[in-house]
C-alpha cells in the first residue's frame, strides 16, 4: 500500500511536474505545521514548479548560446575605454532592442572589449529566456560552407541563423572573405533583417568593409544597408584591456589615443 506522499510524487511524475514532486513532501510538512491555507499551499507548489522550469530553461539557453566565456557588464571597465557610453549600454541591457529587432554594431581595435560587451548582453538575454547564439564569423562561414556541401543549407539557416532571437557574430573583418563567403554572410543579414536582432563586432570602420567582402561594393552596400537601418553603433577607442596591466608594469609601450569626450550614439 502506497502512502499519500508517494502517490502525489507518482502523479507529479506522470504530469511532468518534477519540481513539485521533488519539494512536495517538505512543503506538506511545512504547511501542516504552519496551518497554511489550501490556496497558499497551491500557490507555493506552482511557484516552485515555475521557478524550477525558469532556471532549467535558462541553463538550457546558456548552453545553446555557446559563449566562449561568461562575461558581465559589472566586469567591464567603462572608465578605461573611450566611446562607450555606460548609460547607453545599461539601457541596451534592458533588451528592448531585441523586442524591436534592432542591431548593435561594436567597432574598435583588438582588445577594447567588443566581445566582452557582446557576451555580457547575450548572457542577460539568455537569462531572460531569449534564445541567443554566439558564434565567431569564421566559424559561421565554415559551418555554412559545410552545410551547403552536405545539402543541409536551409536547415542550417533555420536552426542557427533564424531560430535565435539574438544572434551574436564576433570578429567581422579579421580575415577577408571570398565571394562565396560574402554571399553566405549576406544571406544571414538579409534573412534576419527586421526579423531578429544581431550584434556584430568588428575591428574595421564601415569605410573599410569592402575589404572584408571580397572588394565587392555592391554586396557591402547591401549588407550595411540592412544592418544599419535599425541599429545602434558603438565606436570604442582606447588601449587593449588585455595589455593594460603589462603597460602599467612597463613591459610594453602603447600609443595613447587622443582624449575625446564620448558622445551618446543615436539610432541609425
Amino acid at each position: 500500500m502506497s502512502y499519500p506522499n508517494e502517490r502525489i510524487t507518482e502523479l507529479c511524475n506522470r504530469l511532468q511536474l518534477p519540481f513539485i514532486a521533488e519539494h512536495c513532501s517538505l512543503l506538506i510538512d511545512q504547511a501542516s505545521k504552519s496551518e497554511m491555507s489550501f490556496s497558499e499551499f497551491a500557490e507555493q507548489l506552482l511557484a516552485i514548479e515555475a521557478q524550477g522550469r525558469d532556471e532549467r530553461s535558462a541553463k538550457t539557453l546558456m548552453k545553446f548560446a555557446g559563449f566562449p566565456a561568461i562575461k558581465t557588464l559589472g566586469e567591464y571597465d567603462f572608465d578605461f575605454s573611450l566611446g562607450v557610453n555606460k548609460q547607453q549600454i545599461m539601457e541596451l541591457s534592458g533588451l528592448s532592442f531585441v523586442q524591436e529587432a534592432k542591431n548593435i554594431i561594436l567597432l574598435g581595435s583588438s582588445g577594447v572589449g567588443k566581445t566582452h560587451l557582446s557576451i555580457a548582453l547575450g548572457v542577460i538575454a539568455s537569462q531572460s529566456r531569449i534564445k541567443t547564439k554566439f558564434i565567431a564569423a569564421s566559424d559561421l562561414l565554415i559551418q555554412m560552407q559545410e552545410a551547403k556541401k552536405a545539402k543541409r543549407y536551409n536547415e542550417y539557416l533555420k536552426r542557427i541563423v533564424m531560430m535565435p532571437r539574438l544572434l551574436i557574430i564576433d570578429e567581422i573583418g579579421y580575415f577577408p572573405m571570398n565571394r562565396e563567403d560574402a554571399n553566405h554572410f549576406f544571406q544571414v543579414i538579409s534573412r534576419r533583417y527586421e526579423r531578429g536582432s544581431t550584434i556584430l563586432t568588428s575591428n574595421l570602420p564601415f569605410s573599410k568593409w569592402t575589404q572584408i567582402f571580397n572588394d565587392d561594393a555592391i554586396i557591402t552596400t547591401a549588407i550595411l544597408d540592412r544592418l544599419l537601418h535599425h541599429s545602434v553603433v558603438v565606436n570604442i577607442q582606447g588601449d587593449s584591456f588585455r595589455l593594460k596591466d603589462k603597460k602599467k608594469e612597463g613591459f610594453i609601450s602603447l600609443p595613447t589615443p587622443p582624449k575625446i569626450k564620448p558622445k551618446p550614439k543615436e539610432d541609425v
